[in-house]
């Protein structure tokens, strides 16, 4: 083209630029090198250049091309190149350069155009703007069913279902019929409200119109059931589909796994014709938020025997099994494998991190890794002072609420179980009393059952008995067994018998089947002397058929979990067991003579467990 002198023509040129730009065999640079090297290429070879590139892994270079076509001052742009340029600064959320384009639309009247608006609505609800993008799209004339779904998915792509909802009911007082787009959006947005009755009229609506139910959008049905945990439904859709993708599968396996079916989530999991990390991280989570941990860490190596890579995803989920299990081995474990990999410790992997060593017993390791993690949230923050507080920390967990506050991060209601928590074990009782008022009075949260219950705990070790039980009177929801317990224990502790009896009765009237009501009720009898009492409480539980309920240990060794439940023989190595504590117990009986009539039933359930 060059000899024969053919690249001076407009049309042959912009082919070539064409060719470069978006064939499969293309090459990018030699576009942009014929693009600035030509003598005066037309619009089309800009605009072919701007969608290779904002196609293509550096899109930016779409909107450096797009200056300079202002720079040469000819062509102008055309109502073909800011679609494309809107889109990428959608995708890349550019939304200050995407002002800038907004205000060159507005100056050359594209604005007018319908294809342009649309894409002006798009960039605006992908940024998050949605007054600015409801305003300009309540005054538009060339609006149109495009528009509608910019505006609708938009909302559903942020959370803000209602809205979404609300939109589509205009649009239906409009006149304007919803085709495939629209419904996966609302049917989404039901799906986040978990609407089942909109959602099922949805469903209706598609079949009674004859709508071709494409995958997306039976995608979008299956997704909407299952968060309204309608399986069955779902699982019609499922098997209705003729060609299913690896989100149908997905949907289903994550569905199931959710709402504790995973015998089922096994069976499609094992059905699936291929797997991504998606599948396995949501079996992986099924197995852990139905405490099954040592079926997700077993199904993990399994996942490592394919050619699937784990992701953040998947460590956060193991990470979970291994602080249920206690297991600070295979924490340790899974954090080499983090760092091995190279996995990026976002917020989430890196609270993981904290909670686990925090609940596997090694505080100092958590505090290493939250000081290391490159960014934190609320829950980032939340896991370090309640790790703090259960390792009896509370100086340091307050330390850290108060440099949570003074980063301008809000605490949520876990963080203020963990603060109370932590007053509650180092005794500080004015401290404690002021977080509890804040809660409300400053951060605008409402106490739950389980700060009543921190509360009461804490004002009953400190001996402050009448006002605990003034708090319980007084609590803005009801009490349960957690909250009389807190008060009956201190009781116990400050030998208060008639309080500890009503809040025992109170116990006994939430559940008369708990053993261990009987068993600590009759020894604060005991211990205060009144033995025909005692052995009125343990004659009832006779009485009321109620047993001890065995207690159970887990214990860790050589990255093993050993559990174990009270009189269990089953252990291989049960007799050495039982020798070493007959042992122990002797060299006890040496060394200290303990108030059997005080630590009672308590000892022997300890004891129980060990063995």
């Amino acid at each position: 083209m060059v000899v024969t002198g053919l690249i001076s023509d407009g049309l042959a040129a912009s082919r070539l630029i064409a060719f470069c730009a978006i064939s499969e065999h293309g090459n990018l640079d030699h576009c942009k090198e014929l693009l600035t090297n030509i003598e005066n290429p037309n619009g089309f070879s800009w605009n072919v250049a701007m969608r290779g590139y904002s196609e293509s892994e550096s899109p930016k270079e779409a909107l450096l091309l797009y200056k300079q076509m202002l720079k040469n001052n000819w062509p102008r742009p055309d109502n073909y190149t800011y679609p494309l340029l809107l889109k990428t600064c959608a995708c890349l959320s550019l939304i200050s350069v995407g002002s800038g384009i907004l205000g060159h639309v507005y100056k050359w009247g594209f604005d007018s155009d319908a294809f342009v608006f649309n894409a002006m609505v798009h960039l605006l609800v992908s940024c998050g703007e949605f007054e600015i993008a409801r305003k300009m799209f309540d005054v538009s004339p060339v609006r149109n069913l495009v528009s509608w779904n910019s505006l609708i998915n938009g909302y559903v792509r942020r959370g803000r279902a209602h809205e979404a909802l609300d939109v589509y009911r205009e649009m239906e007082m409009g006149n304007f019929r919803p085709d495939g787009v629209t419904l996966i959006g609302v049917v989404s947005a039901c799906g986040q409200l978990e609407d089942l009755e909109l959602g099922k009229q949805l469903h209706r609506y598609i079949e009674e119109n004859g709508l071709n139910l494409k995958v997306p959008l039976a995608n979008a049905l299956m997704d909407m059931y299952v968060k309204c945990g309608e399986l069955k439904r779902a699982k019609a859709v499922f098997d209705a589909l003729g060609k299913k993708t690896m989100v149908s599968w997905t949907t289903m396996v994550a569905g199931y796994a959710k709402l504790g079916f995973l015998d089922a989530a096994c069976r499609v999991f094992d059905e699936m014709p291929e797997k991504d990390v998606v599948p396995w991280n949501a079996m992986i989570g099924g197995y852990v938020q139905a405490n099954r941990s040592e079926d997700a860490l077993e199904l993990f190596h399994e996942m490592q025997a394919t050619t699937v890579k784990p992701d953040e995803v998947t460590m956060v989920n193991c990470l979970s099994a291994g602080s249920q299990l206690g297991a600070l081995d295979v924490g340790i474990w899974i954090h080499r494998y983090i760092e091995t990999h190279k996995l990026y410790l976002n917020v989430a992997l890196g609270t993981a991190l904290i909670d686990m060593y925090a609940k596997c017993g090694n505080i100092r390791q958590a505090l290493d890794v939250f000081d290391r993690i490159p960014s934190r949230n609320s829950l980032t923050w939340t896991a370090i002072i309640c790790g703090l507080a259960a390792h009896g920390n509370p100086r340091d967990a307050l330390s850290h609420f108060s440099e949570m506050i003074d980063s301008s991060l809000m605490p949520d209601e876990v963080t203020f179980i963990g603060v109370l928590s932590a007053c509650c074990h180092g005794g500080l009782v004015e401290e404690g009393r002021k977080l509890f008022a804040e809660m409300s009075s400053k951060f605008n949260l409402s106490p739950k059952v389980k700060h009543y219950s921190c509360m009461v705990d804490l004002l009953g070790r400190a001996g402050l008995l009448e006002e605990a039980e003034e708090l319980i009177k007084n609590m803005s929801v009801e009490a349960d067994a957690v909250v009389y317990g807190a008060l009956f224990f201190a009781c116990r502790i400050h030998g208060n018998v008639e309080m500890g009896e009503r809040a025992a009765l109170k116990l006994l009237e939430l559940d008369p089947h708990d053993s261990g009501i009987y068993v600590l009720l009759a020894n604060m009898y005991g211990e205060a002397q009144m033995f025909e009492k005692s052995g009125e409480i343990r004659k009832m539980m006779r009485e009321r058929g109620v047993d001890k309920t065995p207690g159970c240990s887990l214990i860790e060794l050589n990255g093993n979990v050993n559990e174990f439940i009270i009189r269990d023989k089953s252990h291989p190595h049960s007799r050495q067991i039982y020798e070493c504590l007959v042992q122990l117990t002797r060299q006890l009986e040496l060394e200290y003579t303990p108030d059997i009539s005080i630590i009672g039933d308590t000892f022997s359930c300890e004891v129980g467990n060990l063995i």
